[in-house]
């Protein structure tokens, strides 16, 4: 009998970047990935997070006088995020979900990422090129500010553990359930947010440990571990500039599902049952969020410009979902 297994073999020789202690326990991976999804979805619906309850929530937002590359910058990447929908929507077509569940979530992901470059544009005239610098300001102008909508809302305000515990146990109180489960509730949902949240932080937390210990002022101490008290100070003064809001989830998502747990998308008999809904929840939170970008541009750019630029993309967009279908 041929016993070969893709899986046993990583567990047990790892691969090229990975050794074999860093392969991910195929019990958490996908079903993290998976329900993580669901709870935003179960979340957004319960929200009822649409442009028009976005709209109001926007209300207080007034016009900015935006440069003509500014606007063009704005409405070129809201765009692009609902180009990303509309491609997340022909692959509700396809019957088996597992052949497009990785590059779904890939489509998923840019499509909050232009979506969330959009608002900066019209917030500050800002672009960032790469990811991370656009979770930061979009953290920095939004999250940190109270100009986002649930399920986009849950932050860490910085990255010092007594601060993340005190942060989390204010968003654990709306529920408590875990990733490995499927959530079927709203509370469920939250509880999944929670722990999402919680996972976020810690490998936030493990990542600047990792740049610290590459900085001359740490090598200079000769320790290799934070026992000490220096070391802990260089540390924690580093998780003090940081926080963490939606765009940074989005982020690890992304990557999770492009790199280190890519396999599970991908191999055991048992994926295609698993994913067999994420692209319809994938839809509805992209949609939710491009949504909610989008009021907040309609207000910062004014109803006079909005309208030309909805109006003239709905005549000559060349993919099907109509923008005023989800942006009125």
């Amino acid at each position: 009998m041929n016993n070969y297994s893709l899986y046993d073999r990583l567990l047990q020789f790892g691969t090229i970047a990975d050794s074999s202690d860093k392969i991910p326990d195929a019990k958490y991976a996908l079903p993290s990935a998976v329900n993580w999804m669901k709870a935003l979805a179960l979340v957004a619906k319960n929200s009822d997070l649409t442009f028009k309850s976005a709209h109001k929530f926007y209300s207080k937002i007034n016009a900015r006088d935006n440069s003509n590359a500014e606007l063009n910058t704005s409405f070129e990447q809201l765009l692009f995020g609902l180009n990303q929908i509309s491609s997340l929507r022909a692959m509700l077509a396809v019957s088996n979900k597992a052949d497009v569940a990785r590059a779904a979530i890939m489509t998923w992901y840019y499509s909050i990422y232009n979506s969330g470059s959009a608002m900066i544009a019209v917030a500050d005239g800002s672009f960032q090129e790469h990811h991370a610098p656009t979770a930061n300001q979009w953290d920095k102008i939004f999250a940190a500010n109270n100009l986002t909508m649930p399920p986009f809302s849950d932050r860490i305000s910085n990255l010092l553990s007594k601060t993340i515990e005190e942060d989390l146990s204010n968003i654990r109180s709306r529920g408590k359930h875990s990733l490995t489960n499927t959530p079927r509730t709203v509370e469920q949902g939250w509880g999944c947010l929670a722990e999402y949240l919680s996972g976020c932080a810690s490998w936030e937390q493990w990542k600047i440990e990792q740049r610290v210990r590459s900085q001359k002022d740490f090598i200079a101490l000769g320790v290799s571990n934070f026992k000490c008290k220096d070391a802990r100070t260089l540390r924690d003064n580093a998780f003090k500039k940081n926080s963490l809001s939606f765009l940074h989830q989005a982020i690890r998502y992304r990557g999770k599902a492009n790199y280190r747990d890519a396999i599970f998308l991908a191999y055991g008999k048992n994926v295609s049952a698993v994913v067999a809904n994420l692209v319809d929840d994938l839809d509805v939170v992209a949609t939710a969020f491009s949504a909610m970008a989008a009021a907040y541009i309609s207000r910062r750019v004014g109803s006079s410009i909005w309208s030309d630029f909805i109006n003239d993309l709905e005549k000559k967009r060349s993919f099907s979902v109509s923008p005023k279908s989800i942006w009125s």
